[in-house]
């Protein structure tokens, strides 16, 4: 599909020193003018085989605010491929247009369908999915965050030759599926660190599968409270640094990384190396909803929504 053709090697941007530390980011959130980030590095291959198989549908599983489900969506609605989506909490079906997510992914053409956390948790074993599935011959089932191995091979093309140059490579982990393709393209002498975005013990596991290499970690102080959760410390810390850096932070991913990242140099619990790459993997989609989520609940929100393009 030509919107996967049309990818370029992201810009490398790097910030100010901190404390002896040089830092840059990798900005894969300007991939895409509507869906940005590492997403479309995951469903690259997909859709490839989609056109190989000449299957027809594409049904897939995430939350409220998933970029993996926008950036479905927006493929399958420039590849012709019918598009499913099924949502985690059945109390969204009725309130679709809280979501800036949903309701995107619904104009896009995407059908929609909230299920409780119990059948969502069943993923392709639920009833609905097996119902939608006997309905449907050529259908594809693609996993919760897009990540199997055709993820993981698009993952492994965000890394350049330049990028060796890194002592450390940073990223947000959500179901591995990123960390696992820049675990594969590292060098040996690289240390991968990733930072859980949600309270997910398997995600090792899940990394495990796609890499034999051992240069990397999880670190999961950071999660926040799990999957979409924030408070006032971490906007405050987003809101700053777009203030600094003019670089916007999602807050789902990214800005529990670089919270993160510049928690531990300040504290002098770093020790990973002085020469870091932080990957920028977009998600950028989801800051009016959460604004939205945040301003119903009168709780500060990130004051750069309006500067998005989206």
């Amino acid at each position: 599909m030509q919107i996967f053709e049309s990818f370029k090697s992201s810009i490398n941007h790097p910030l100010e020193p901190l404390e002896g530390h040089s830092i840059v980011i990798k900005r894969e959130d300007l991939l895409h003018p509507v869906v940005s980030g590492n997403k479309f590095r995951k469903l690259k291959y997909v859709f490839k085989e989609l056109e190989a198989t000449q299957s027809q549908i594409l049904l897939t599983f995430g939350g409220a605010f998933s970029n993996h489900l926008t950036a479905v969506a927006t493929a399958g609605k420039f590849g012709n491929i019918r598009t499913i989506g099924i949502v985690r909490g059945q109390e969204w079906q009725n309130k679709i247009e809280d979501s800036t997510t949903l309701s995107y992914c619904k104009s896009q053409g995407m059908e929609l369908y909230c299920v409780s956390r119990v059948d969502y948790d069943l993923k392709e074993k639920s009833e609905l999915v097996r119902s939608i599935k006997l309905q449907n011959s050529l259908i594809r089932i693609l996993p919760e965050g897009g990540t199997e191995s055709l993820a993981v091979k698009g993952c492994e093309e965000i890394l350049q030759k330049d990028d060796e140059n890194f002592d450390v490579i940073c990223s947000s982990v959500g179901t591995g599926g990123t960390l696992a393709g820049l675990i594969n393209k590292s060098t040996s002498s690289q240390n991968v660190i990733g930072f859980n975005a949600l309270n997910n013990p398997g995600v090792v596991n899940q990394i495990s599968k796609f890499t034999q290499k051992h240069n990397w970690t999880i670190e999961d102080q950071y999660t926040f409270g799990g999957y979409a959760k924030v408070n006032e410390v971490l906007i405050s810390f987003m809101n700053s640094f777009y203030q600094q850096y003019k670089i916007p932070l999602d807050p789902i991913y990214t800005g529990k990384l670089l919270f993160g990242i510049f928690d531990l140099i300040k504290q002098k619990k770093w020790h990973w190396g002085k020469k870091i790459l932080i990957i920028h993997t977009g998600g950028l989609q989801g800051v009016r909803g959460m604004n939205h989520q945040l301003q119903k609940k009168g709780k500060p929100w990130l004051t750069y929504a309006n500067e998005l393009p989206f």
